[in-house]
């Protein structure tokens, strides 16, 4: 099982920040020499082929994952706010893990929107008229919009904040998560490096995200070893038991 408890994930710190981001910026700059090859080459696939690429990159779309997370904290804070006695701790769990996912997936959704702004790459689809390395930089539309992957940031980072709380479905939601990137390449949409790059970034969003939550002892603590536990949700489990109970009598 992959683990996810260290504080920064692939080795990263204070002392090797700097040789992971050169290490990123040199994969990146070896993924450029195959940038308008694979984009290409996947999108000349079989529409059969396609198909389920264009099924799953929908994962991606943060709207599905935002939309009820605020919902549920929303509700949670005017329950709250109510006379609602045994439930108060359950409810309050319940918030939190709603406010962990929206900011979790939403904060690096939102960094992503932003830089992709900045950066301002054509798409795959300009491919023919400007090629892959045509900029309009801050003031662009949509199809200038290509690096990072907004999808790939939102992919990764919601298999990560699932997988911080809870760990054995990590694996499931990860491939997921990859497969999502893919599709990007495969229905057009992005080139390799802009997946790459929105990976990276959702990926440092999400612990970064966990490790302010764990700072203030919100649903995660930090051990004395440097790593992070999920303190779990003993209120919520609790509650669930005494339906059951009650069901069964």
């Amino acid at each position: 099982m992959i683990d996810l408890t260290p504080r920064w994930p692939l080795g990263l710190n204070r002392k090797t920040w700097q040789d992971r981001a050169v290490a990123l910026v040199m994969v990146l700059f070896a993924l450029l020499f195959i940038d308008a090859w694979a984009s290409q080459t996947l999108q000349a696939w079989p529409d059969v082929w396609r198909a389920p690429f264009a099924f799953i990159t929908d994962f991606g779309l943060s709207d599905w994952v935002l939309i009820p997370s605020v919902l549920v904290f929303a509700l949670a804070a005017i329950a709250l706010r109510l006379p609602i006695g045994a439930y108060r701790r359950a409810v309050y769990e319940l918030g939190m893990v709603a406010a962990f996912i929206f900011i979790g997936v939403g904060l690096p959704g939102l960094v992503s929107n932003l830089l992709k702004r900045l950066v301002g790459r054509a798409r795959p689809e300009h491919f023919g008229d400007v090629g892959a390395f045509q900029f309009h930089h801050v003031v662009n539309a949509w199809d200038f919009q290509s690096f990072p992957s907004g999808h790939s940031t939102t992919a990764m980072a919601t298999a990560l904040v699932v997988g911080f709380m809870a760990p054995r479905l990590f694996p499931a939601v990860l491939v997921i998560a990859l497969v999502t990137g893919l599709s990007r390449v495969v229905i057009g949409m992005h080139y390799p490096t802009d997946v790459v790059g929105g990976f990276a970034l959702g990926l440092i969003g999400a612990y970064a995200v966990r490790n302010v939550f764990a700072g203030r002892r919100w649903l995660f603590a930090n051990r004395a070893d440097g790593s992070v536990r999920f303190r779990g949700l003993p209120n919520i489990k609790r509650l669930l038991r005494r339906w059951r109970y009650r069901a069964r009598a």
